[in-house]
C-alpha cells in the first residue's frame, strides 16, 4: 500500500491507498510552524498512526511546497521558510527508516488527477493551483516531470504574459520580482486588483459575492481575472500543448472564474483550433495528499 503525506503550511494531512486506490486510512495534524524538528516528529507521528490503521507498512511519498535541490538536496523556494536549507528527504528517510520520496505539492495534484482524477490516462497532463498562491506541476504518463533543477512547472513566478500598458510593471511579489503571475491570479491578487481598480478593500470571497449581485466594478475584476488566466494558460499551452488542463486550489471552486475558458484563452494560442479539456479537479483539496502516495506508482 502506499501512503502519501501534503505537508501545508497550516496542516498535515495523510492518506493510505491499496493497490485500487481505495482509500484504507487518513488523518490530519495540525503543522508545527517554523519548527524543522517538530515537522519532522509530526510527519513521522502521522505515518506511524496510518500505519497502524492500515494494518500494513507502506511505501512513503510526501508532497510539500517547494522543492527538494538535485545539486545540493536541500529543500529551496518553500514559502513554510523553516523548510528551506534543510536536507528534508534525508532527515525524514533516516527518521522513518525507509526512503521516501519528495514532490512539489503541484506536481502532486497532476500525479493524482492523471492517475484517476479529472485527466485519467492522458499522457501529458498540466495541473495548476489557484489559491492563496499560484503553482503548476507536471504528470508524465502518470509521473511527475521535476526538470533538472526540480523547478518544472512554476507557473507562478514568470511574467504575466502580453501585458497592457496598465499591467507593468506589475504588483511586487514575495519573490522578489514584479507582475508574476501569482500577483494577478491568485485569491489575494483579485483582491488587490479589485482595490486598485475601486478604491475599496475586499476580499477574494467579497469580490465574487459582488459579482453575483451585479455589481459593475466586480464584474469588470472577474472579466480582467479570466482574460489574464487566459493568457497565463496560452503561453504555457504554446509550450508544452498538454492533452488535458486540470485546475485545483480553493478559486478552482468559484465556476465564474473558470468556466467556459477556452473562450479567453484560445485567442493566444498558436493553433488552428483550440479544443484541449479545462476541467476542476475531481479529488479537490484531496488531490495534493492523493498524489503524494501515487509518488510510487508502480514501484511499491
Amino acid at each position: 500500500m502506499r501512503l502519501g503525506i501534503d505537508l501545508g503550511g497550516t496542516k498535515i494531512a495523510g492518506i493510505v491507498l491499496d493497490e485500487a486506490g481505495a482509500t484504507r486510512a487518513e488523518a490530519r495534524v495540525a503543522t508545527p510552524r517554523g519548527d524543522y524538528a517538530g515537522t519532522l516528529a509530526a510527519i513521522s507521528g502521522l505515518v506511524a498512526r496510518l500505519e497502524a490503521e492500515a494494518g500494513a507498512p507502506c511505501s512513503v511519498g510526501i508532497g510539500m511546497p517547494g522543492a527538494v535541490s538535485a545539486r545540493s538536496g536541500l529543500v529551496k523556494n518553500a514559502n513554510s521558510t523553516w523548510l528551506n536549507g534543510r536536507a528534508f528527504r534525508a532527515d525524514l528517510a533516516e527518521l522513518l527508516g525507509r526512503p521516501v520520496r519528495v514532490e512539489n505539492d503541484a506536481n502532486c495534484l497532476a500525479v493524482s488527477e492523471a492517475v484517476d482524477g479529472a485527466a485519467k490516462g492522458a499522457e501529458v497532463v498540466w495541473a495548476i493551483i489557484l489559491g492563496t498562491g499560484v503553482g503548476s506541476g507536471i504528470a508524465l504518463r502518470g509521473r511527475a516531470l521535476s526538470g533538472r533543477d526540480r523547478i518544472a512547472g512554476e507557473w507562478g513566478h514568470n511574467p504575466l504574459p502580453a501585458p497592457t500598458d496598465d499591467e507593468r510593471p506589475g504588483p511586487p511579489c514575495y519573490c522578489g520580482r514584479s507582475g508574476c503571475i501569482e500577483t494577478w491570479l491568485s485569491g489575494p491578487g483579485l483582491a488587490a486588483d479589485h482595490a486598485r481598480r475601486t478604491g475599496a478593500a475586499a476580499t477574494g470571497e467579497a469580490v465574487i459575492a459582488a459579482f453575483r449581485a451585479g455589481d459593475p466594478a466586480a464584474r469588470m475584476s472577474v472579466a480582467a481575472y479570466r482574460d489574464r488566466l487566459g493568457r497565463g494558460l496560452a503561453h504555457v499551452v504554446n509550450i508544452l500543448d498538454p492533452d488535458v488542463i486540470v485546475i485545483g486550489g480553493g478559486l478552482s471552486r468559484v465556476p465564474e472564474l473558470i468556466d467556459g475558458l477556452a473562450e479567453e484563452t484560445a485567442p493566444h494560442v498558436f493553433s488552428d483550433a483550440f479544443d484541449t479539456p479545462i476541467r476542476p479537479s475531481l479529488h479537490g483539496d484531496a488531490s495534493g495528499v492523493r498524489g503524494a502516495a501515487w509518488l510510487w506508482n508502480g514501484d511499491a
